[in-house]
């Protein structure tokens, strides 16, 4: 599972990030100040999945504060659906036989539970908090929410390349790829069984990988709810009309 994130980030990121490169400037607030706020986020993807960094694109750019970076990068960590992700994942890898040291069975299990949510832990903290707060970078992710899906797609994959600084610039972003290196540095601690530089770089690709698939999820979250939300409409209409 692992090798094939890696492959679709290295196919796909390079082309969105191109597409990102299209886009309209930054209107930052005192451009508008008549701007209408932006409307609350769903902070739940599929009801579960914490979504606690995401924003609307096309409202005006207000800068976070250090305090509201690390707030963000806590929320994700220690919310309830990311110790159920951890397990999910520690499922995965104790399917594929990955770090044989930790055994098999629930010692072997739990191992696993508790690495995935470590990995998980580190890189929100370095990725979402701390780089972005020392480094001055924007965590979070601007969804798009207009345009055609490919165009949407490839805009969401190429966020894990492009990222905007407090002044509304656009950058590279190193609070992605800095974080997810740090997560690798770190994982070297309690991975006995990979860290030589090919695992490490692994981690890294896997990392990034799994964070553009998540912008995916998070720029077309809100039509796939209304998609069901106006099934359950239809359906509810037709009943009264029997």
């Amino acid at each position: 599972m692992p090798k094939y994130l890696i492959l679709a980030a290295v196919m796909l990121t390079p082309a969105a990030f191109a597409v990102a490169q299209t886009e309209d400037p930054v209107v930052l607030p005192q451009d508008n100040p008549a701007a209408p706020a932006a409307p609350e986020v769903d902070k739940r993807i599929f009801g579960v999945l914490p979504n606690y960094r995401t924003t609307e694109n096309a409202f005006p750019f207000q800068p976070l504060t250090a305090k509201q970076k690390m707030t963000i990068a806590v929320k994700d960590s220690f919310d309830w659906p990311a110790y159920l992700i951890a397990g999910s994942f520690a499922g995965l890898y104790q399917l594929d036989g990955q770090n044989p040291s930790f055994g098999q069975g629930v010692a072997g299990y739990a191992k696993r539970a508790a690495t995935a949510y470590g990995d998980q832990m580190i890189g929100n903290m370095f990725q979402e908090g701390l780089i972005p707060a020392l480094g001055h970078q924007d965590p979070r992710y601007f969804r798009l929410g207009e345009g055609n899906r490919k165009h949407r797609a490839l805009y969401a994959v190429s966020q894990v390349m492009v990222a905007r600084m407090d002044s509304g610039r656009r950058t590279f972003n190193f609070s992605e790829w800095g974080g997810a290196a740090a997560v690798a540095a770190i994982s070297n601690a309690y991975y006995p069984d990979s860290r030589n530089v090919s695992d490490n770089v692994q981690k890294v690709l896997t990392a990034v990988a799994t964070d553009a698939f998540s912008n995916v999820a998070k720029e077309f979250w809100p039509d796939i709810k209304r998609y069901f939300q106006h099934r359950r409409e239809r359906r509810a209409e037709r009943a009264l009309g029997q």
